[in-house]
């Protein structure tokens, strides 16, 4: 009886060998060049969009000829479809560098200047220089805004995830229904309601805190699916051995739910403050215009980072645009580190405790050490 074995040469996908950079570069060149050549007689449309719409399909069909010479139908596909992936990775990062590139770019007149960071628009006109003038009254009014709005935001947001998870019936699923609702709310309707129900009715005065309040609206909706969603990932075997050493479902909440999903919660966090620090219309509404810097969040008119953006950049001076981008660019710095510090909070593991956890726990263990010790001291015929 003869066995017939059959080999087959293994390759590592994981590797990038010559041959492969070789045949992309090949193809990516010989798509330029056709592409140039033939343009204006092959393409219904001109510019850098329809250069791109008709290299890039000649990039892929040279490439997949380029590779077919070596290997066959299945790694030719495999190769093609891997092709197309990592070049829309690369469109979305380029995309993503632009933004973060661009304001930096248009604004980096203003940057250099320390009044930009020290000093408000309230001694600096349209046409004066960029040594005059600056956006402290914005920061200071985001910083206050968005304080105001977590205040609000984070114990309402994760006690309504909690309720969402901890209990059952038609009520919870219409406060899910009313949640999902809401996350698609348009940011002015969100400043039109505060403005009519604090303003106008109960007479709170046009304000950073009005502004907070309309951010919360924004931001609320947010919190509570993305918390919902981690505190729903919480394993059930957690819940279940908590609740059979004899805690309480509060208890096993503070306890074991909230400290696992720790790290989801905070990007949850994250997440509804991404949302809420770039609004701009709510702010507009219900907190106004003010070339100012207001420290009083409760009373007076107060600006933010993205409002200010807004209005400078749509004047028709050149330095107010650059101060407009400089803003911009000040406002993503913020987001940046407002990410660091969420990431610095949240990103332990779940298990892993804080030194301040670890000094009670120690603390608790030595107590309950202390009071056995003294128990079996008093009883000596229980040892």
């Amino acid at each position: 009886m003869s066995t017939v074995e059959s080999f087959e040469t293994r390759r590592d996908t994981a590797t990038i060998r010559r041959a492969d950079v070789v045949a992309m570069f090949g193809a990516l060149v010989a798509a330029v060049a056709m592409t140039a050549l033939l343009f204006d007689q092959i393409a219904p449309f001109s510019g850098a969009v329809g250069f791109i719409a008709i290299a890039y399909p000649l990039f892929l069909a040279l490439y997949a000829l380029l590779v077919s010479l070596e290997e066959n139908g299945l790694t030719v596909r495999d190769k093609l479809v891997s092709a197309i992936v990592h070049s829309f990775a690369l469109v979305a990062l380029g995309a993503l560098l632009f933004i973060v590139v661009y304001p930096i770019a248009l604004g980096l007149d203003a940057l250099t200047h320390l009044n930009f960071f020290t000093d408000d628009m309230s001694e600096a006109g349209t046409l004066d220089p960029l040594e005059l003038g600056g956006i402290l009254h914005a920061a200071v009014g985001t910083l206050q805004q968005i304080a105001i709005a977590l205040t609000i935001t984070v114990p309402l947001g994760l006690t309504c995830a909690v309720f969402l998870n901890e209990t059952r019936g038609s009520f919870t699923r219409l406060v899910r229904t009313v949640v999902e609702a809401m996350t698609a709310l348009p940011s002015i309707v969100a400043g039109l309601f505060i403005y009519a129900s604090l303003i106008l009715v109960l007479g709170v005065p046009r304000s950073g805190f009005a502004a907070g309040c309309a951010i919360s609206v924004m931001m609320l909706p947010i919190m509570i699916r993305a918390a919902d969603v981690v505190v729903r990932l919480v394993p059930s075997s957690l819940r279940e051995a908590s609740l059979a050493l004899g805690a309480g479902q509060m208890r096993t909440v503070w306890h074991v739910v909230l400290p696992t999903a720790r790290s989801g919660l905070t990007t949850s966090v994250l997440l509804a403050t991404a949302r809420g620090i770039g609004e701009t219309s709510p702010v507009l509404i219900t907190a106004g215009f003010t070339p100012y810097l207001n420290l009083n969040p409760f009373s007076d008119a107060q600006v933010s980072l993205p409002l200010a953006t807004f209005q400078l950049v749509n004047s028709s001076e050149e330095t107010m645009k650059q101060r407009g981008f400089g803003a911009a660019a000040v406002l993503m710095a913020l987001v940046l580190i407002l990410f660091g510090l969420a990431r610095l909070i949240g990103g332990r593991e779940p298990g892993n405790l804080s030194h301040g956890q670890l000094r009670r726990r120690d603390k608790a263990s030595r107590r309950d050490r202390e009071r056995f010790t003294a128990r079996d001291r008093r009883n000596p015929d229980t040892q």
